[in-house]
C-alpha cells in the first residue's frame, strides 16, 4: 500500500537530538496540521514528520518536497540545504526562511538563532505566502489523478 506520493506528500525534517526534538518537533507538527488542513483530505496531500538522521539515511524520500525545521547546528538537513538554498526572508539576522521551489526538487529550511526565532520562521513561512507558493506548485491537477 502506497503511503506517500513523491510529488504531493511533504516531508518535514527536524533534528534528532533531544533539544531539537523538544523545541522543533512541536513546530513541525503545527506546520503539518496546517498542510494537512489545506490538503482537504486528499490521500497524499499531507505532510509527514521525520528526524534528520532517518531522512539522510533514506534517500528515496529526497524526491519529496522537503522542509527542514531548525538551524544548521541541530538539523543535518538544514545544514545541507543551507549550502545551496537562497534566503527568501530574514528578520534582524535572527529569523530565516530559505527556499527554492523552481526546480524539480522543492526545498525549504526554516530556522532561527533560538527556539523563538525558529517558531517565527515557521509562522512567516505559513502566513506570508511561502507555504501557499509551495502547495500551488505541487498540488496542481495531474493527468490521471482522480480526486
Amino acid at each position: 500500500m502506497k503511503l506517500v506520493d513523491t510529488e504531493e506528500t511533504i516531508v518535514l525534517v527536524t533534528g534528532s537530538s533531544l533539544t531539537a526534538e523538544e523545541r522543533d518537533r512541536p513546530l513541525a507538527y503545527l506546520l503539518k496540521a496546517e498542510i494537512d488542513r489545506r490538503g482537504a483530505g486528499h490521500a497524499y496531500r499531507r505532510a509527514v514528520v521525520v528526524g534528520d538522521v532517518w531522512y539522510l539515511e533514506n534517500r528515496i524520500f529526497h524526491m519529496n518536497p522537503t522542509i527542514a525545521i531548525g538551524g544548521p547546528g541541530v538539523n543535518g538537513v538544514a545544514r545541507e540545504f543551507g549550502t545551496f538554498l537562497p534566503t527568501v526572508h530574514s528578520r534582524e539576522e535572527e529569523v530565516f526562511v530559505q527556499a527554492d521551489f523552481e526546480g524539480d526538487l522543492k526545498r525549504a529550511s526554516l530556522w532561527g538563532v533560538n527556539a523563538a526565532s525558529t517558531a517565527a520562521a515557521v509562522e512567516v513561512f505559513s502566513t506570508q505566502g511561502h507555504l501557499e507558493d509551495l502547495l500551488g506548485r505541487i498540488w496542481r491537477f495531474r493527468v490521471g489523478t482522480f480526486v
